[in-house]
């Protein structure tokens, strides 16, 4: 019989506004430790040099994360122009230095422009994807190199926040998947130099908005007064945009016991399902209008 994890049953999703130095995972950790949180995970890494929002699931929440790893993402990016790193990144050893050319905003901006829509990106080697198993990362950390298959993402929009020679300022909304130091040096090299990033702050992961971020030192004091669960998004809240399907009585108890409904009025697809206490899970509506359970919450009423 497996041992109960220790913690609170406390559930929905916190837009933590991660500071610099942190891995995603120990983000994960810190607010799981102000919550006594039984369960917490997130839903999309971000580079230990970067700021910004880092959506952590608790509890039931958690049951939404997979379906939230498609967002798209909207990002604030610095890029250092005449010098390449290891990395692509801060954390990384100069690798290559180029001159800057002189470069006006309207040539920057035509340069941008060539990135917006479906891209192809070669994946960086120090990312988390494996090779034969082994994640891209380590076998950079040994000095290894292997050959890496570009993947399709799309850059839904772009723009030039601000150029002082060499950094350029840019914001990004972006699809999963995409690389930002992969992207910084790409049009580096479109305006004919290298560059890595210096910054990189995640403004927003749809649906959420940025102003909803809060800061670790918030949750901190939120938890010392006993009140951090008011920060707390609703569990469902990052799937906004789903419908809603409301069940009652029979149909309420079958989709709570795992059961298809049958005859329900909501378009084909994913939907959020309610019941009398509240939210009772995700389910998926088929063309002939039947409702099968996809995750059930166990939230107490």
């Amino acid at each position: 019989m497996s041992r109960r994890r220790k913690g609170r049953d406390v559930h929905g999703v916190l837009l933590l506004d991660k500071p610099a130095g942190y891995s995603s995972s120990q983000a994960v950790q810190k607010v799981r430790w102000l919550y006594q949180a039984r369960k917490a995970g997130h839903t999309g890494s971000l580079d230990p040099f970067a700021t910004g929002m880092l959506p952590i699931c608790l509890g039931e929440a958690s049951k939404t994360a997979a379906f939230m790893l498609e967002a798209s993402k909207t990002y604030l990016a610095r890029a250092a122009l005449g010098q390449s790193t290891t990395t692509g990144d801060i954390e990384g050893e100069i690798d290559e230095q180029l001159p800057v050319p002189p470069l006006g905003l309207d040539e920057i901006r035509a340069a941008l422009a060539r990135f917006e829509g479906t891209i192809e990106q070669i994946p960086p080697m120090y990312s988390a994807l494996k090779h034969e198993g082994q994640p891209l990362y380590r076998l950079a950390r040994a000095g290894k190199e292997v050959p890496r298959e570009p993947r399709s993402v799309t850059i839904h929009a772009i723009e030039v926040v601000d150029w002082e020679t060499p950094v350029l300022t840019f914001r990004v909304t972006c699809s999963k998947g995409t690389y930002i130091r992969t992207l910084a040096e790409d049009i580096a090299r479109t305006l004919g130099s290298c560059a890595h990033l210096g910054e990189l702050r995640r403004l927003n992961v749809e649906p959420f908005r940025e102003s909803d971020m809060i800061g670790l030192d918030e949750v901190a004091a939120l938890a010392e007064a006993g009140r951090q669960d008011e920060a707390l998004q609703p569990p469902d809240a990052g799937l906004a945009d789903w419908p809603v399907v409301a069940l009652e009585g029979l149909a309420e108890e079958r989709f709570g016991h795992g059961n298809p409904v049958d005859g329900v009025s909501a378009p084909p697809g994913l939907v959020r399902v309610y019941g009398s206490g509240g939210l009772l899970g995700l389910g998926e509506v088929t063309a002939d209008k039947l409702l099968k359970a996809k995750r059930l919450m166990n939230i107490a009423r």
